[in-house]
């Protein structure tokens, strides 16, 4: 299994959007709406302008998505890290969190953000990946916890 990851393109938008509605597609479920769920082709278009999105490839085939935004210097937000249901479990995410690492060479602090009762998404980010919990916080009917990694 060789994992490689390119710079997504305004090109890839349609790809994007395919690959968010199949990693998200459970989240759409449980919690009614999901930000990763449902944009349309030039939503993803203004996202990729804004946000730096890199497409996870596995043996050539586009399974996911890792984006970052700089928030000052030394500190970026992990936007999103999807993988689709077929290649989770297979240490792609926890790859991909090593290539923002290596990417973004400044990094002081890293954050993200992820559902409270998503324990293994919990699990994931503080076992495998070295992130811990710094607060929590809400958004709509969704509670959150803010991770933060610390060179």
């Amino acid at each position: 299994m060789e994992i490689e990851y390119r710079q997504a393109v305004i090109d890839d938008a349609e790809l994007l959007v395919n690959i968010y509605n199949a990693s998200f597609y459970d989240d759409y479920v449980r919690y009614g709406s999901c930000p990763g769920y449902g944009q349309t082709k030039e939503m993803m278009e203004e996202s990729i302008i804004k946000y730096l999105k890199h497409i996870i490839l596995c043996d050539n085939e586009p399974v996911g998505c890792v984006s970052c935004i700089k928030l000052e210097n030394g500190l970026y937000e992990v936007g999103c890290l999807c993988v689709i249901p077929e290649y989770q479990g297979k240490g792609i995410g926890t790859q991909a969190i090593r290539f923002v690492k290596s990417f973004y060479e400044d990094w002081e602090r890293l954050t993200l953000v992820t559902p409270i009762d998503k324990k293994e998404n919990v699990k994931f980010y503080t076992e495998k990946c070295g992130f811990r919990i710094e607060s929590t916080e809400r958004d709509g009917n969704v509670e959150l916890f803010r991770f933060v990694a610390e060179r």
